[in-house]
């Protein structure tokens, strides 16, 4: 989820490229009102409330059984092995449990009923936290090299090899039993803060409704306030939009402030307790991602930031804007107002990902034509867009579909994560089906550069390609450059923290509107609004260090595309082999060495600095497409 904040002055000078306001997005509809080929199916987890509380139970006494094998693992290698089955057996029903009370949920947020059973599964998680907190303690008890003849002797047991030495690998950070415990029974409380965000930005939002230049009114949702941001031609429809949306955030900065200082303290509290030297440290090392990766990345997108610039200039000098502020990097260039209706992009997606084999394209085809896609927005839906991993079953994907050309991107983008889900699940076993966060971006970011490809191929119309190639430079701008500038905000975030300073909505808002400057000089206009956007970023109150990922993801992906698509057959179809052998890997092993092993070496500058160069060459044949059509 990328978020470009600021508002503008509207200019209505007249110039090459000046447009007539934008189709509006759908109608918000009630969900009872939106047909059923557009909404998911959830009955393929459970088929009611009752199976669900039943499994619930069951759970509850996996979680029972796991507790009473504590002490048992000194025995060999079958009760170990019996302890790792029943783990995987709790961690399976655990999805399942999960999701269908989470995706309940995430339909209306505002139905507390659902909301109760969903918090009933966290204080499930919460207790089977503390049932199993003996385990990692007891088994590093074993030496290494014993548990390595009970695998070498037992080829079930093998199965689990790299998940036990990666264990012994981070045995430096992991507590004794009664540490372990300790951390468990506060574990209840770590979700508190993004509970409480997504209430206060969801559940409980007053979204304005504003009154836009033609007359029309519209209910400020985060899925109409980003259609007028992406669509509507008129600057001061969108300052008005952005002026009333972000009253939501200034007015409570003061709480979006201790509840992201509640997640800080968190981090900095069990980063401390386990004996890491910063929350970077303990984010990094359970993925053994060095250091170095986020630190160079940050340092290497500083220096690599003319082109961004450039871009941005390019933009002010096309719009024919007298200043040129953030709010603008959302409106199209040139005056191209068609619509994307759901149903007429079903067809040009498969066909996109050609260069990944038929099998793939007809996987692919299946799950688009399946119950697993919620696809428009309705009052109280979760906002965004994301793929829900549900082991056993299939991935679930939510929308918030509104016929722009974004809109179709996130699909091919969620499309991309889901594909990953179903070849991991199918390859995996259960202790290695889910994948990091660090791998899980590059195949949603190359799902999308394989559609743009597709469909700058495919348009005749000028001002399409225009557009098109505006959106792949968006999606550098957003999905790199502006991940890597919030990674650098919550670094500096979660130092205040670890250096014992103090945190305010103004000293979180001085480091944003500082970042801001940095990373785009003066391409821009600035405005103190942009003080208070660090609130709506939804990751920094849920997983730490997670947004640098979408940048270094990216940057992997922009070379895997290379890759497929340039150079003779044999290294392609070489490429495309190693690819997806990448997307079945799951996490059966660190993600820097997985994708290593599909071509992409993240330690190397070159391919950070690899993406500004392709950016600047964007730039030179976005202004050739203008200059055709000037």
């Amino acid at each position: 989820m990328q978020v470009k904040p600021n508002w503008l002055q509207y200019d209505d000078r007249m110039h090459p490229f000046a447009a007539t306001e934008a189709p509006a997005a759908p109608a918000l509809r009630d969900r009872a009102d939106i047909p059923e080929r557009f909404k998911w199916n959830l009955s393929h987890i459970f088929a009611d409330w009752q199976a669900w509380q039943a499994a619930h139970d069951e759970l509850d006494a996996q979680i029972a059984a796991f507790a009473a094998l504590q002490g048992s693992l000194a025995g060999g290698s079958e009760p170990l092995l019996g302890a790792l089955r029943l783990r995987d057996d709790i961690g399976q029903l655990e999805y399942k449990v999960w999701y269908f009370a989470s995706l309940w949920h995430d339909q209306d947020q505002r139905d507390n009923a659902i909301n109760a059973k969903r918090q009933q599964v966290q204080i499930l998680f919460s207790k089977a936290a503390q049932a199993s907190a003996w385990f990692d303690p007891e088994l590093l008890k074993i030496p290494l090299a014993e548990v390595q003849v009970w695998m070498a002797e037992n080829r079930d047991l093998a199965v689990y090899r790299f998940a036990i030495e990666d264990l012994y690998r981070q045995q430096e950070h992991v507590l004794d039993d009664k540490g372990e415990h300790l951390l468990s029974l506060a574990s209840h409380f770590g979700t508190t803060p993004y509970d409480a965000y997504s209430a206060l930005s969801t559940a409980d939002a007053k979204f304005p409704t504003i009154r836009l230049s033609g007359g029309a009114e519209v209910t400020l949702t985060y899925g109409q306030y980003r259609a007028i941001l992406s669509t509507n031609r008129n600057q001061q429809d969108r300052a008005t939009a952005f002026t009333a949306f972000h009253r939501l955030y200034e007015a409570n900065a003061n709480t979006y402030a201790s509840l992201f200082n509640g997640v800080m303290h968190r981090d900095w509290f069990v980063a401390q307790a386990r004996g890491y030297r910063s929350t970077l440290d303990m984010a990094l090392h359970g993925n053994n991602i060095p250091l170095a990766v986020v630190e160079n990345l940050i340092e290497t997108t500083k220096q690599g930031v003319e082109p961004l610039r450039r871009y941005h200039r390019l933009r002010k000098r096309v719009l024919g804007l007298s200043s040129y502020h953030s709010y603008d990097t959302t409106i199209p260039l040139v005056d191209f107002d068609r619509k994307y209706p759901y149903d007429a992009v079903q067809e040009w997606l498969p066909a996109s990902t050609a260069p990944l084999g038929a099998d793939y394209q007809r996987r692919l085809r299946d799950a688009l034509a399946a119950d697993w896609i919620d696809v428009y927005e309705n009052p109280g839906k979760h906002s965004g867009a994301y793929s829900a991993p549900v082991y056993g079953v299939h991935p679930y994907m939510l929308l918030n579909y509104n016929d722009t050309l974004d809109a179709v991107f996130t699909l091919a983008h969620e499309m991309g994560h889901s594909m990953h889900t179903l070849l991991s699940h199918e390859h995996q076993p259960f202790v290695y089906a889910g994948y990091t966060i660090f791998v899980a971006e590059v195949p949603s970011t190359l799902s999308e550069a394989l559609f743009l490809d597709f469909m700058l191929a495919r348009t005749s119309d000028p001002r399409e390609r225009i557009v098109l190639l505006q959106h792949a430079l968006d999606g550098i701008a957003s999905t790199f450059y502006t991940q890597v500038m919030f990674a650098d905000y919550e670094l500096q975030a979660h130092r205040l923290v670890e250096q014992g300073r103090p945190v305010t909505a103004d000293s979180l808002g001085e480091i944003y509107f500082t970042l801001l400057k940095t990373y785009h000089g003066d391409a821009l206009d600035y405005d103190e609004a942009s003080r208070a956007t660090w609130a709506r970023i939804p990751h920094f109150y849920s997983t730490p260090y997670y947004v640098y990922q979408y940048a270094t993801c990216f940057a992997s992906s922009a070379q895997l595309m290379k890759q497929l698509i340039s150079g003779p057959e044999t290294e392609r179809a070489a490429a495309i082999e190693r690819y997806l052998t990448l997307l079945k890997s799951g996490g059966s092993d660190h993600p820097m060495t997985l994708l290593q092993r599909a071509g992409v070496d993240l330690s190397q500058p070159e391919t950070v600095r690899a993406v500004a160069d392709h950016l600047d060459a964007l730039v030179s044949r976005l202004e050739r497409e203008i200059d055709a059509i000037g």
